[in-house]
């Protein structure tokens, strides 16, 4: 198992997600969190999204620019960060501006932001980590693969934007595959 710098940092709830065995992971899903910094990442994943379980929207590992890792949620822990793959995937969240403040205005879906080499670096260290660490670890993908829904653009109704695009045109997916053993997933969102 490949050595790596985790900082521990759990979130208040995730004692309460529900737990998973090894086994079941297979998949690292990369996000960018859209945001300005790592601490407005953490207001965000603190906040209460699902009452009844009192949990909220937030990945597994938050790797900053300067390759800084953190854990906020065990990955023998189920977060919420992609539909309909959170139960099977590790969430690995880069911080990156993406398209931030206009997530969703179609005159701003340009991601400018490049991904700098310390972070893809930590991020290589980190996917080598988890292989040595989960067995079934073997695919690796974008959020913008498995959620390509088109929602309504928060400037005009009647233009359609993609709700996620992240990690972005800006992420070196060669440096990444070469750094890593995972393999790119295969599927895509169901339906689509």
């Amino acid at each position: 198992m490949t050595s790596v710098d985790i900082e521990p940092r759990p979130l208040f709830y995730a004692d309460h997600l529900p737990p998973r065995a090894p086994e079941a992971i297979d998949l690292v899903v990369i996000h960018c969190t859209e945001l300005p910094d790592l601490e407005t990442a953490r207001r965000y994943g603190e906040r209460v999204h699902y009452p009844q379980s009192q949990t909220g929207n937030c990945g597994h590992y938050y790797v900053d620019r300067d390759g800084k890792i953190q854990e906020w949620v065990p990955p023998l822990r189920i977060a919420h960060h992609v539909r309909g793959f959170n139960e099977r995937s590790i969430g690995v969240e880069l911080v990156n501006r993406g398209r931030y403040p206009n997530w969703l205005d179609s005159r701003r879906q340009e991601m400018t932001e490049a991904y700098p080499d310390g972070q893809i670096e930590a991020l290589a260290a980190l996917l080598m980590h988890l292989a040595g660490s989960l067995p079934a670890l073997r695919w690796i993908c974008g959020h913008e693969q498995l959620d390509n829904e088109w929602v309504a653009a928060a400037d005009r109704k009647t233009l359609r934007v993609r709700r996620k695009r992240d990690p972005g045109p800006l992420f070196p997916w060669p440096t990444v595959l070469g750094a890593s053993p995972l393999a790119p997933f295969p599927g895509r969102a169901p339906g689509n």
